[in-house]
């Protein structure tokens, strides 16, 4: 169990609505229905009613500072049987990029790869108490586009298994390059904080409010948090 998971949740009730996507940039395809993930019926482009609200506030204070640049929803509302998909998958492709074979992999292989899974993906629990973040309605996955449609360079793509995925992973660089990949990270997180988003410790894309993980970021991080010292506002929703 992460630490917080340990977060108690007091459910407001909230309901999930529509992201406007005539206002924020979006892919063609979603990326993971691109990959076969088992969505159904159901759109990936839903948050809780005030995520919604806070999202807006961030593509307000974009446009401030970088007019006719815009906020793009890579993910946002995640079915628990999409969270599976997603991490079974990343599981394979590890498994495949470090030449291994899924048949004969040994006990140690398979612990060491599941961990790498899982210093960026949630655990599909279905537990009610330990709901992952984006099946909450309070998690969205988010980088920029700039004012001709382009994507910022960030440095790394969304969902790369690597440290380079860590928010601050250029901050120490001395390359251009590298100090143009950690200013625009910092750019998405200005905007996003502004709105009362918090940023996940190990995904420069993921940002919550509302949820456990926005909770323990809140209080500060405490690997041994009181689990009632403040509670979540949403756990695990269904379209």
């Amino acid at each position: 169990m992460k630490p917080y998971q340990q977060i108690a949740i007091a459910e407001c009730g909230e309901p999930l609505v529509p992201i406007p996507l005539d206002i924020f940039a979006t892919e063609h395809l979603h990326a993971y229905q691109k990959l076969g993930a088992p969505y159904g019926d159901k759109s990936p482009y839903y948050l809780r009613e005030q995520v919604v609200a806070r999202l807006l506030q961030a593509q307000q204070q974009l446009q401030a500072c970088c007019p006719s640049w815009r906020i793009q929803v890579f993910d946002a509302y995640r079915p628990i049987a999409v969270q599976q998909y997603m991490v079974d998958y990343t599981f394979a492709e590890l498994v495949q990029a470090q030449g291994l074979q899924l048949q004969e992999l040994t006990d140690a292989q398979k612990q060491n790869i599941w961990e790498q899974v899982h210093q960026f993906w949630a655990v599909p629990n279905v537990n009610p108490a330990t709901p992952p973040p984006h099946s909450t309605g309070a998690a969205v996955d988010v980088t920029l586009v700039d004012a001709s449609s382009a994507p910022v360079n960030m440095g790394s793509p969304i969902d790369e298994i690597s440290p380079r995925s860590f928010p601050d992973f250029f901050a120490d660089q001395p390359e251009p390059e590298a100090q143009q990949y950690h200013q625009n990270r910092q750019l998405l997180k200005q905007v996003m904080t502004s709105a009362g988003f918090l940023q996940h410790m190990n995904e420069w894309w993921h940002f919550s409010w509302g949820d456990q993980l926005w909770a323990w970021l809140s209080t500060g991080a405490n690997p041994n948090p009181d689990p009632h010292a403040v509670a979540a506002r949403y756990g695990r929703a269904e379209l």
